[in-house]
C-alpha cells in the first residue's frame, strides 16, 4: 500500500462526497421550490389585482381630476387677464 493507493482513495472519497452534496442540494432546492410555489403564485395574483386597481383609479379618478384642474387653471388665467384690464395703474 503505497501513497498512490491513499491518493486514489482520497480522490474516490471526495468525488463520492461531492456527488452526495450536489444531490442533497438539488433535492433541498426542489423541496424549497415546492413549498414557495403557492406563495409566489399568491404574490403574482396580488400584484395583478393591484395593477388592475391602479389602472381603474387612473382612468376613473386621476384623469377627470387632471382635466378639472386644467379647466380651473384656464378660468383663473382668463379672470386674471380681465382683472388686469380693469386695474388702475
Amino acid at each position: 500500500m503505497g501513497i498512490e493507493w491513499f491518493r486514489d482513495l482520497a480522490i474516490a472519497t471526495l468525488g463520492f462526497g461531492a456527488t452526495i452534496v450536489v444531490i442533497s442540494v438539488g433535492v433541498l432546492a426542489f423541496m424549497l421550490y415546492r413549498k414557495l410555489r403557492p406563495i409566489l403564485d399568491s404574490v403574482k395574483s396580488t400584484a395583478k389585482r393591484v395593477e388592475n386597481i391602479s389602472t381603474t383609479v387612473e382612468e376613473e379618478v386621476t384623469r377627470p381630476l387632471a382635466q378639472l384642474a386644467a379647466f380651473v387653471q384656464g378660468v383663473r388665467q382668463v379672470v386674471g387677464l380681465f382683472s388686469g384690464f380693469t386695474r388702475r395703474k
